[in-house]
């Protein structure tokens, strides 16, 4: 069966197309380096998606764990909250190596006053 990767990338400050530019070929080759079977892209209105699958379980873990692959998920637009990595194909939840998007703050909790400290016992 092997073990599939689904890697989505969101819009944000720049593109998620122009990540994949700057990024494709060092993925692609390290899949490849790491027993990848198969890999696709896919466009979608809000980012990309970037499927991929190895032969073993141990080889996808292993490509995810390298420095370069580690560097090009940094270097999303969006780090905190424009990357979802989920294990299976077709984004299929998955129990670990997930990273999901936080909710950005909204502009109401920015102008909030931060909660007073509590008095001392005594």
């Amino acid at each position: 069966m092997g073990d599939w990767w689904s890697i989505e990338v969101f819009d944000a400050h720049s593109s998620a197309l122009r990540w994949k530019d700057a990024y494709e070929y060092a993925l692609v080759e390290s899949a490849i380096s790491n027993r990848a079977t198969t890999w696709d892209w896919h466009v979608h209105s809000r980012g990309i998606v970037f499927e991929i699958a190895f032969r073993e379980e141990s080889d996808g873990e292993a490509w995810c764990r390298l420095p370069g692959v580690r560097a090009a998920l940094d270097a999303v637009p969006d780090p905190e909250a424009g990357l979802l990595v989920r294990r299976g194909p077709d984004g299929t939840p998955c129990c670990r190596g997930t990273r999901r998007p936080r909710q950005a703050p909204s502009a109401a909790a920015a102008s909030a006053e931060p909660p007073a400290p509590p008095a001392p016992a005594g």
